[in-house]
């Protein structure tokens, strides 16, 4: 008898640690906003294309509520500058959304030092979900896969949740950066997560809140996501009906490749957003290393190590082939901030009839905004 009240009490002790560990840590918002200068003052009376380069930090994806916090501060600074006029486009950057896979994780998740250990943390407090996705998981990084599969369906969720609210309170059209999602589509009205490969996908939510039915995939996955999200084809590229014109999404390493302006041309789109995200950090002022996700026939190879990473970007990215889309307008959003071991840099671009210019800063976060004129008749 007391063998066995000792085994019960061992279960209900490690229960209560079972419990603990998988608490996640209380929720914290506030802080720096990291922005090395205030938004320029209102720049048109009709509609804006704003690109939001946010400084983010760990502790910001605890949940969708401390995201959310996070991010309405720069949508509040904006609006304080007059920027948020009811026909702008605002444009957040590449991965924005990913991290909402450690929302609600256990409090290690966030003190980790690494991705890995994080998502190890994640593994931990979950091993039946994680054995299931691996199970259903034949990516080159099967690990990776399994942990977003098992996360997906509280992902998408959170993210419409996020990106939807801040649409409505702000009562502009918003380019919610991306996510990576499994068979990714909106039905009903609402983001689901589905069965088949995982993408790198951006949506659209309009100034009501609502998000769009159409979806926008990565077509050149760089070599650090190809592991486990797929690749779109460009020709099921969509274009949005905006306020501010027909809007054309670009995700990042898409950016860089011709036959993704083409197919943006014969949908005859006003304006070309670009979530981004750059790695290493310090990499803006090195030499280029040359394209990673196939090298363009219209791209000189000596470019490589001849330029650097930021003037390839003005080169052979958004501010060089945004005339290829057709497009008057463009802009590319960085994401920056201290995310485990990730590392950033890059800066806001924008793009017009005078050519791209460097607007963000590159030691901390910026808001970057063009005045539209009225769209092609």
């Amino acid at each position: 008898m007391p063998k066995l009240a000792f085994a019960v009490l061992a279960l209900i002790l490690l229960g209560g640690l079972w419990g603990v560990y998988r608490t996640p840590p209380a929720p914290k918002t506030g802080g720096s906003l990291h922005l090395t200068e205030p938004p320029a003052e209102s720049l048109s009376a009709t509609a804006n294309l704003i690109a939001i380069q946010p400084w983010m930090r760990t502790g910001d994806y605890r949940n969708a509520t401390t995201l959310e916090h996070r991010l309405a501060g720069y949508f509040d600074a904006a609006r304080d500058a007059g920027l948020l006029t009811p026909g702008s486009v605002v444009v957040l950057p590449e991965h924005v959304g990913t991290w909402l896979v450690a929302a609600d994780a256990p409090a290690a998740s966030f003190s980790a030092a690494t991705t890995s250990g994080a998502m190890t943390h994640l593994i931990l407090a979950s091993p039946l979900p994680f054995a299931i996705a691996l199970a259903r998981s034949s990516e080159a990084d099967r690990l990776a896969a399994a942990v977003f599969r098992m996360r997906a369906g509280r992902m998408a969720h959170d993210y419409q949740r996020v990106f939807g609210r801040l649409a409505e309170t702000y009562g502009v059209t918003i380019v919610g950066g991306s996510i990576v999602l499994p068979g990714p589509e909106v039905r009903d009205g609402r983001l689901r997560a589905g069965s088949g490969p995982l993408y790198n996908v951006a949506a659209v939510f309009h100034p009501d809140g609502r998000i769009d039915t159409q979806l926008v995939l990565k077509v050149h996955p760089i070599p650090d996501e190809a592991g486990f999200t797929a690749a779109a084809s460009a020709d099921r590229l969509p274009v949005f009906d905006t306020a501010a014109g027909r809007l054309g999404v670009l995700i990042c390493a898409d950016s860089w490749h011709g036959d993704v302006y083409e197919a943006l041309d014969r949908q005859s789109v006003d304006l070309v957003a670009v979530p981004a995200f750059l790695q290493p950090a310090g990499v803006w002022d090195q030499p280029w290393g040359g394209y990673t996700t196939g090298w363009p026939e219209d791209v000189d190879h000596a470019d490589a190590g001849r330029l650097t990473e930021g003037e390839a970007w003005m080169r052979h990215a958004l501010a060089g082939r945004l005339p290829g889309s057709g497009a008057r307008f463009g802009a590319t959003a960085f994401l920056r901030g201290e995310l485990w071991d990730l590392g950033s840099d890059g800066g806001n671009i924008l793009v017009d009839d005078a050519g791209g210019h460097q607007r963000g800063a590159l030691d901390g976060a910026a808001i970057s905004a063009l005045p539209l004129i009225s769209p092609r008749s």
